[in-house]
C-alpha cells in the first residue's frame, strides 16, 4: 500500500508543478486530483486519476479500474458513500480548475457506452476490463460541478 501512496503522491506533485499535466504512463491524458474523505477513518484523502470529459462541460467521468485489480479502489467507496468531493481538474492544453462536485454512479447502457469509449481511446482500460471479467464490473462515476 505504501508503494501506491508514494506513486500517487509523486503524480499529484507533478500535476501541481506542471499546470495539470503529468508524464509517464499518463502523458497527454486528461488528469484530475480528487479530494475526498475516508468513509471509515474520516481522514482526508487525495487520489490522482485519468478522466473522460462528458459532452456537458460541467461533468467528467472517472473509472474505478484499480488497474484491473480484483477489488474496487477505496476512493470509489469513499466517493459513493459521500456523494460529493472536490477536484483539481487539469486541462490537456494546460491549466487547472478547482471546484466541488457531486458524485453519481453510471449504470447499464450509459455506463457501458462511456467505458467503451474510454477503452477505445486508452486501450489500457480494455485490458483492465479483461482482467476483471467475471470478478467485477469496473464502476464509472460522473463528477458534476456543484
Amino acid at each position: 500500500m505504501a508503494e501506491v501512496t508514494d506513486f500517487n503522491a509523486r503524480i499529484v506533485e507533478e500535476f501541481r508543478s506542471n499546470d495539470g499535466k503529468v508524464g509517464g504512463p499518463f502523458e497527454g491524458a486528461p488528469m484530475v486530483v480528487v479530494h475526498h474523505v475516508g468513509r471509515r477513518s474520516g481522514e482526508p484523502r487525495t487520489n490522482p486519476m485519468m478522466y473522460r470529459p462528458a459532452d456537458d462541460p460541467d461533468v467528467i467521468y472517472v473509472f474505478a479500474s484499480a488497474a484491473g485489480a480484483p477489488k474496487h479502489p477505496d476512493w470509489y467507496h469513499n466517493l459513493v458513500a459521500a456523494g460529493r468531493a472536490s477536484i483539481e481538474r487539469g486541462h490537456p492544453a494546460g491549466g487547472v480548475d478547482t471546484y466541488d462536485v457531486t458524485v453519481h454512479e453510471l449504470a447499464g447502457d450509459e455506463r457501458d457506452a462511456v467505458y467503451a469509449a474510454q477503452a477505445t481511446d486508452y486501450p489500457g482500460f480494455g485490458e483492465y476490463a479483461e482482467k476483471t471479467a467475471g470478478i467485477r464490473t469496473i464502476p464509472v462515476l460522473a463528477l458534476r460541478r456543484a
